[in-house]
């Protein structure tokens, strides 16, 4: 249980392992259905939080379905390591998997997730101009 204290509002988030409640901060109360609602963004952007998730989601939006195997080699981990990547993402419902004969093949379950993609890239671009221009001011 996160347990945050800011000045005298209290603000308590739920675990995994533990039922969610609304919680209040500044004075601001979130409902239960708003709070679930976040709840299920947060698991999805989790998913997605790290590097070779990433690839994948982006190499299988950008050219299809691929096998395990493939993305295995692709990424250069061994296939247990991949495995648990994509089923952090198929549990997430990022990606959904058809199994054809011995293989087993993934796909983005969502074509708009390119949109995330774009986003973050456009944001690590103005990430990277900031702190250009914050060096160019201080040199």
């Amino acid at each position: 249980m996160l347990h945050v204290v800011y000045g005298e509002t209290e603000v308590k988030a739920c675990g995994f392992d533990q039922p969610c409640k609304p919680f209040v901060a500044m004075g601001i109360a979130m409902d239960t259905k708003t709070h679930a609602r976040y709840e299920a963004r947060a698991r999805v952007v989790k998913a997605m939080a790290h590097p070779t998730r990433l690839f994948v989601v982006d190499e299988l939006y950008r050219h299809g379905e691929h096998y395990v195997g493939e993305l295995t080699q692709m990424v250069g981990v061994d296939m247990s390591t991949m495995s648990r990547h994509l089923e952090i993402l198929r549990s997430a419902g990022l990606i959904e998997d058809e199994k054809r004969g011995m293989q087993v093949y993934y796909r983005v379950r969502v074509g708009c997730i390119s949109n995330f993609l774009d986003c973050v890239e456009s944001l690590v671009k103005c990430n990277a101009r900031d702190h250009r221009e914050l060096l160019g001011r201080t040199t």
